[in-house]
């Protein structure tokens, strides 16, 4: 696994920036994902539980990398999967390392610890992560993204689903670039981010939420952001999905272009992973 994740600069539309690359930490527990496994894998040692038991979407990037993990470091690994039961790439790498999948209702997946004491109580080696890795110990993983940096920032962005990875940066930012800007670019409608991290962090300053780019909601697109990012691709080199990067450049460079940010060249974004997951929306794309 490659940490602490490089930093790389690159060019787009006359802007030079700097991307965190955390999708490069491991082919499949990349990104962010890895930042929220890491400290729950090492509870789930500590209580000497081996079995983890994590929840997802189909097409989710935090199963793939919960069962790869698992396969790496040796635990069992379950995931509950939410809606009715389909075959994917994702899914099928999560078996391939040894997940075992269990598909529940929608409705019933709302409750994701009642499901896992109704299914696992009697299991004293299972562990419960939470979707997408969230929580403080997720948090805690996410902190270590600005603690691996030592050059100038100005302004750093981040996609924010959970918000776990923002709250995490934002917590470390302050403390070792409280001059720097954090811009949050929720992926999704409603997320109510602000709570969450007036409830995290009291004193929390230095931060823009900019709750206008989630293009329609979770896993929601349009061709404009289509059209962007296989611009950005094609031009740098570097893949960015429909989920969430590419929610995050996007933004960006709108926010350049409509001089609603001051831009300088030390923009930083964080690359969280995820590229996998733009497999769920390969045909939303024209070539």
């Amino acid at each position: 696994m490659q940490i602490p994740s490089p930093i790389e600069e690159f060019q787009f539309n006359n802007h030079k920036f700097k991307v965190k690359r955390d999708d490069l930490i491991d082919p499949f527990i990349s990104g962010n994902k890895w930042r929220k496994l890491n400290y729950q894998l090492a509870e789930a040692t500590r209580l000497k539980k081996n079995h983890i038991v994590t929840f997802g979407g189909a097409f989710s990037n935090h199963l793939l990398a919960t069962a790869a993990a698992g396969a790496k470091f040796k635990f069992k690994t379950t995931a509950i999967v939410r809606g009715e039961k389909v075959d994917n790439e994702i899914l099928f790498f999560c078996a391939l390392f040894g997940m075992n999948l269990i598909f529940v209702d929608r409705t019933t997946y709302k409750d994701k610890e009642n499901l896992f004491e109704k299914l696992f109580s009697e299991d004293p080696s299972a562990y419960f992560i939470d979707e997408g890795g969230a929580g403080a110990l997720g948090q805690q993983g996410c902190e270590d993204i600005i603690h691996e940096i030592n050059l100038p920032i100005s302004n750093v962005f981040c996609a924010a689903g959970t918000g776990t990875t923002a709250i995490g940066i934002l917590k470390t930012l302050q403390s070792k670039y409280p001059e720097s800007i954090l811009h949050i670019i929720p992926v999704l409608k409603n997320l109510k981010l602000e709570t969450q991290i007036l409830n995290s962090i009291p004193d929390a300053k230095n931060y823009i939420i900019h709750e206008d780019y989630h293009f329609g909601g979770y896993a929601k697109t349009t061709p404009q952001l289509l059209n962007f990012i296989k611009k950005f691709t094609s031009t740098t080199g570097l893949i960015i999905d429909p989920i969430y990067t590419g929610k995050m450049f996007f933004a960006m460079f709108n926010l350049i272009e409509e001089q609603k940010v001051k831009y300088d060249e030390n923009f930083v974004a964080i690359h969280t992973g995820g590229a996998l997951g733009s497999l769920g929306m390969r045909n939303k794309f024209d070539f």
